[in-house]
């Protein structure tokens, strides 16, 4: 895990942007922005030592999408769970064969709904609640959730299916809002700090995928009892857990944490803005370490992320629209010739673990460069450009196939190469934007510009998936 050195940077009171080369002035203007926290005299910036904060900052962005990931990973497990499990014969009865054909979907719903919900509620407590609280919080629910789930799996729920079902749409419900409130949190959290540690807490979030892509393909080979694989799932999600909550708590212990965690007067206005609070004057010093029991200004807020939350949600849109709806539907061209790789792994290693890799690389490259800048023109133009990929994965061996009969590319070798360029483009160009958008404002307000670039996100991931239902219809 290699992190770039913070020496050649350019500084501000709430950015670290490297250049290469000679910057645009655009670039820098939006990322040094007005200098409104000045270190006090005779304080120095401390070094990330043993690149302890970069690791505890990866680490808990994979804690924030592991437990959800192995959650949904556990196709299986539900589907047993949600049949008669002594006889493993399915329900004749309409609901029970409704239950089992749109778990997905119900998950979906379950997943969405409070993850928006819990991010308006996040950006209001802000200010109103402390971020250690919050985090912690919504840590301690989760992990109580899966404590539940495990004990869940030794019991039979054949008697009560419809109720089991009930208790874990439920139970998704709370782990997703909980894991929104971890994310969107820890991510403001990493808006006062150097952007490297915005990036480590991205890239975490992708290796939480590629673990989880990788315990699939484990437990698809090795075909051992759902029930032992959930319980492996879920118990390692919980023990992950409860690391990220040890990993939280030694955070504020590392001098460089502290140096960036340390209380800032609240912000009352941008510079050429009017004061987003009518009560509170924009001449009167407010002392270090006050809280602000007001709500963030959202509207400066927006105005300034508009065109990052304009390539947020556009990418997103985009990877939500081909992985996984379109992209788990394409076959290998040689599927009929018996051999497992083209069959039975075909899917979970060209979909799967290949996008959620190589996604990796990508937010990992970000570490080194960080171009086009944040007022750049070339970064939307990059984000309307994978539009691209649409079509290219379309012309792949997808099936069934109804109106769309032509296959251009016939060999397996092209939708490798397309999920390669798909997963290395959301992972580079969504870390720029997520990096850049606590950035371009004052260091007061990025733990709340932190949870409105969630927002654009879940938006993007909405609209990707309402699109992708309704494209499937069109092939």
């Amino acid at each position: 895990m290699a992190v770039a050195s913070e020496d050649n940077v350019y500084h501000s009171s709430n950015a670290t942007y490297r250049a290469s080369g000679s910057p645009h002035k655009a670039d820098q203007e939006a990322l040094l922005g007005k200098l409104l926290d000045y270190p006090a005299p005779g304080l120095q910036r401390p070094e990330d030592r043993f690149n302890g904060a970069y690791i505890i900052f990866f680490s808990l962005g994979i804690g924030g999408l592991l437990p959800w990931n192995f959650f949904v990973t556990a196709k299986d497990y539900w589907a047993f769970k949600l049949r008669n499990c002594s006889s493993l014969a399915s329900g004749t009865d309409s609901e029970d064969t409704d239950i089992l054909n749109y778990f997905e979907s119900y998950l979906a719903v379950a997943s969405t709904v409070p993850s928006l919900l819990c991010l308006a509620a996040n950006f209001l407590l802000v200010n109103r609640v402390q971020v250690h609280v919050r985090v912690l919080a919504s840590l301690s629910v989760s992990l109580v959730i899966f404590v539940v789930m495990i004990v869940l799996v030794k019991v039979d729920t054949s008697s009560w299916t419809r109720g089991f079902f009930t208790v874990t749409i439920v139970c998704m419900a709370i782990v997703s809002g909980s894991s929104t409130i971890f994310n969107s949190s820890v991510y403001g959290l990493t808006g006062s700090f150097p952007m490297r540690n915005a990036q480590a807490l991205i890239s975490g979030g992708a290796m939480g995928g590629t673990v989880s892509a990788v315990a699939s393909l484990v437990d698809l080979a090795a075909s051992s009892d759902v029930r032992d694989s959930a319980l492996a799932f879920f118990l390692t999600a919980a023990v992950f857990l409860g690391l990220c909550v040890g990993l939280y708590l030694l955070l504020p212990r590392l001098e460089y944490a502290r140096y960036y965690m340390r209380p800032v007067a609240p912000v009352h206005m941008f510079a050429g803005e009017d004061s987003p609070s009518q009560d509170a004057p924009g001449t009167s010093s407010v002392a270090p370490g006050s809280r602000v029991v007001h709500a963030p200004p959202l509207g400066p807020i927006l105005k300034k992320t508009a065109g990052l939350g304009f390539c947020t949600i556009f990418l997103y849109l985009i990877t939500a629209l081909i992985f996984p709806a379109i992209s788990t539907n394409i076959q290998s061209t040689h599927k009929g010739t018996g051999s497992p790789w083209t069959s039975k792994f075909f899917v979970p290693l060209t979909v799967f673990l290949l996008f959620n890799f190589a996604d990796l690389c990508g937010r990992q490259v970000t570490a080194w460069i960080q171009v086009p800048g944040p007022r750049s023109k070339v970064l939307p133009g990059l984000a309307l450009l994978r539009v691209c990929l649409v079509p290219l994965f379309l012309l792949c061996n997808y099936q069934p196939r109804s109106h769309l009969t032509v296959v251009l590319f016939q060999s397996d070798i092209y939708p490798v190469l397309f999920t390669c360029l798909l997963g290395l483009s959301n992972g580079y160009l969504t870390t720029l934007v997520l990096i850049y958008g606590p950035k371009i404002v004052p260091r007061e307000l990025a733990e709340a510009t932190g949870v409105v670039m969630s927002f654009y996100m879940s938006v993007g991931l909405m609209l990707g998936s309402a699109c992708a239902a309704l494209l499937e219809h069109f092939i």
